[in-house]
């Protein structure tokens, strides 16, 4: 791929999307690929995750760390994994592993910070999408509050 591929893949990621295109192409060019065959652990429960990792080709199989923090599940290309650990010290709450031979792009929690110091824009833009989310969140949070307050009585 191009250096204008992984921008243009980039900017169909989401939490990555806002950034713009020039903080992008910083990520890109100090990106680096991984290529797991089927069946390879990316990362286990438990570890201290130093940055993210992006889907580019392929699959790979979710496992929570424990049964009751919910099943397995799939993901495929364009999911960002460890999107908290791009901006800070964060356990991995899962292990990653390869359903099939698969592509990987890693993000270090190094390159993420020195891009947004370079663009204090692109900083703001990742803040507000945060805030943006974290009030869904919060408002998704109340509603089960209220169920669930409405079904105890």
């Amino acid at each position: 791929m191009t250096l204008e591929d992984d921008i243009a893949f980039f900017e169909q990621v989401p939490s990555l999307a806002a950034l713009g295109k020039q903080a992008l192409r910083v990520l890109a060019i100090g990106a680096e690929s991984r290529h797991l065959p089927s069946g390879a652990v990316l990362f286990y429960a438990g570890e201290l995750a130093d940055g993210g990792y992006i889907v580019q080709d392929g699959a790979l199989v979710v496992e929570p760390a424990t049964p009751a923090e919910g099943p397995e599940f799939t993901v495929g290309p364009g999911t960002l994994l460890g999107e908290l650990s791009l901006l800070t010290d964060a356990v991995s709450p899962v292990t990653a592993i390869a359903r099939e031979p698969t592509t990987v792009i890693r993000i270090s929690r190094g390159l993420f910070r020195k891009m947004l110091e370079g663009y204090p824009a692109a900083a703001q833009r990742l803040r507000d999408l945060m805030a943006s989310r974290l009030g869904t969140l919060a408002q998704d949070l109340e509603a089960v509050q209220r169920k669930l307050d409405r079904e105890a009585h």
